[in-house]
């Protein structure tokens, strides 16, 4: 059954993915994003669909439209634009979910949120359980990001609880693939970006500290799986690849992928930083019967393949 579904940050990586993913499967979709972080070039080939509609709107603000679905993938996911301004983050995450949890409370409609896998901060226990509360620093320079996505969380409970909202809340770890911004920040973009430059890819810390990687065909699979499921089953949910890499690893498999002669520099680690990161998904495998599909080397040569479009100079709307 068709459906009108909102999805809030659509023109960023994510968002972008999610409403051709929904487009395809014959909903009419609402894109809203106030392109701080997103592009309009992400969805520039979706403005032709009569059953799309961009919206250029700041989550911050009340949004008043008709819809059965929403998804709330609004706030900027990277170090650099998070931080860029902190306080507009923890607004965003946090105004954000009360102005988007108010119109699913007002139309009745089903809502999830793109919660991270920054809420476990730099975590004691690993891998990473739904059930782990977390270790995070209230007043660092992480803190708007994970703090207001924490907050978040606890606004889509309490909402459920008090006003019978109908949540689904995702915990995302690190993912990535074709259309991240190309000044992103975050790793696999940056050592993408720098060999296919021939410039030294910049390593934070020592390199042993590690990650997930989680391609976002994968990412995009899993969240409408999780959406689909019964209302009983809110979440939060960790959704991730639990292969787990060190960034050493993944700078040499990024060198290698792109026959690049980039050498390795090495900076001190930024404040905060998390010395392991890696998803639980038992409760994803059993629940949503997924498990991620595509694998890093494959999932690598596919971004790279799409940065090195980018990079020449290719301007046909994929970005």
């Amino acid at each position: 059954m068709s459906k009108r579904i909102l999805v809030t940050g659509g023109a960023g990586f994510l968002g972008c993915h999610l409403c051709r993913e929904l487009l395809d499967e014959g909903h009419e979709v609402i894109c809203a994003d106030n392109l701080f972080t997103g592009s309009k070039a992400n969805i520039v080939q979706l403005l032709d669909s009569r059953r799309f509609e961009f919206l250029r709107h700041d989550v911050t603000f009340p949004l008043y439209v008709e819809v059965d679905d929403i998804y709330n993938l609004a706030c900027p996911a990277s170090p650099i634009h998070y931080q860029h301004d902190p306080v507009q983050t923890t607004k965003t995450s946090v105004h954000g979910a009360i102005n988007v949890l108010g119109l699913a409370k007002r139309v009745r409609a089903r809502i999830f949120q793109a919660s991270t896998s920054e809420v476990y901060g730099d975590p004691h226990q690993h891998p990473q359980r739904e059930d782990y509360w977390g270790r995070v620093n209230p007043i660092g320079p992480r803190s708007c990001y994970d703090e207001g996505k924490r907050c978040a969380e606890t606004l889509f409970f309490d909402y459920h609880r008090q006003n019978r909202v109908r949540i689904k809340v995702a915990r995302i770890f690190n993912t990535y693939g074709p259309r991240m911004h190309v000044n992103d920040g975050r790793v696999v973009s940056n050592f993408i970006v720098q060999a296919l430059g021939g410039q030294p890819l910049t390593v934070y810390g020592n390199g042993q500290q590690t990650r997930s990687f989680c391609y976002v065909t994968d990412m995009i699979d899993a969240i409408r799986r999780l959406m689909a499921t019964p209302d009983d089953i809110t979440g939060p949910m960790n959704l991730g690849n639990p292969v787990e890499v060190t960034i050493l690893e993944i700078a040499e498999k990024i060198i290698a992928l792109t026959n690049s002669r980039s050498k390795l520099i090495f900076h001190p680690s930024p404040i905060d930083d998390p010395v392991q990161r890696c998803p639980d998904i038992t409760f994803a495998k059993q629940t949503l019967g997924w498990q991620p599909q595509v694998g890093l080397e494959d999932g690598l040569t596919q971004t790279i393949a799409y940065f090195d479009k980018l990079l020449a100079g290719a301007n046909d709307g994929l970005r």
